[in-house]
């Protein structure tokens, strides 16, 4: 008996002090011509226990806890320890009261060029720069925790926003691509930087009511829940009107178009007029979908 009591609370201890992300890795080579070596397997197997094991908070998380995750790394060349790839990146979280998963961030960052000897190390120093690799890693790491905690409290990711800052930072000292502002629109400096900007808050504001105050009342009150989702998506009409067409807008949309689509095309009736004109006006790319939207 004293041995199954103390097998229960390994497992019991295990389970409450596990890692921070549940993040599926693939690695795609076959751009290079050359994607059966090795390497590749073994690059994304260090990627993956690198992601998974390594801890990103002082918060102990439960197994259930783990956030569900993915980076699927597209590698375009390579010629010795150098690589040039594009890194896709989605997280999702549950949904109170039902068994569904909504996806809250997805992201295809092109920047992704580095440098990696098989089986080298991979550590990870919140403070200073090792290698681009570990960077471009940890910086999207950071960014799924940030994300996951703004849909449960109201600027809960701050501190994890604030790290992935740190890590930009730090960075920009390289001479790789998507750490500066002259990098372009659409790199992990203007993603940043415009999650901690005032200009943006709004957006912040919006996945905390959409998921909250939405999603995660749909179980208790559908009318209410469709209207919250109705009202903060509306609320982006006064951001968009100070920097139209921005980058967090277009990866919100990335995420949430075909789940917005669902929401409003079932359930109780709400009025839609307004909400499907400021939805055109944001989002022109998925006009299509908002002429779907039957109620």
């Amino acid at each position: 008996m004293n041995r199954i009591l103390i097998f229960l609370m390994l497992i019991s201890g295990v389970s409450m002090h596990a890692q921070e992300l549940n993040c599926k890795v693939v690695i795609n080579a076959e751009q290079t011509g050359n994607s059966n070596l090795p390497v590749f397997k073994t690059l994304e197997k260090q990627i993956f226990e690198f992601v998974n094991n390594t801890k990103w908070t002082t918060k102990d998380f439960s197994s259930l806890e783990r956030i569900e995750s993915s980076m699927y790394i597209n590698i375009t060349e390579y010629s010795g320890d150098v690589f040039n790839a594009t890194i896709q990146v989605q997280s999702s979280r549950p949904v109170f009261g039902s068994s569904y998963t909504t996806t809250v961030h997805n992201i295809n960052d092109k920047d992704f060029g580095f440098r990696y000897l098989e089986f080298q190390n991979m550590v990870y120093n919140p403070n200073s720069f090792e290698s681009n690799l570990i960077s471009v890693l940890a910086f999207h790491v950071y960014m799924i925790l940030g994300i996951d905690a703004d849909t449960f409290s109201l600027n809960g990711g701050d501190p994890h926003f604030k790290q992935a800052q740190t890590i930009v930072n730090y960075s920009q000292g390289e001479n790789t691509k998507g750490w500066k502002l002259s990098d372009g629109n659409q790199t992990r400096y203007v993603l940043i930087d415009n999650m901690l900007s005032q200009t943006f808050e709004g957006y912040r504001k919006t996945m905390y009511q959409y998921h909250r105050n939405g999603l995660d009342l749909m179980s208790e009150n559908l009318k209410e829940a469709k209207t919250n989702i109705s009202n903060a998506l509306i609320s982006l009409e006064a951001m968009n009107r100070v920097r139209p067409n921005s980058f967090l807008l277009r990866t919100f949309f990335d995420a949430k178009s075909d789940e917005i689509l669902d929401v409003f095309s079932a359930g109780p009736q709400v009025d839609i007029t307004k909400l499907v004109g400021v939805l055109n006006n944001i989002a022109p790319m998925y006009s299509s979908k908002w002429r779907e939207i039957k109620f």
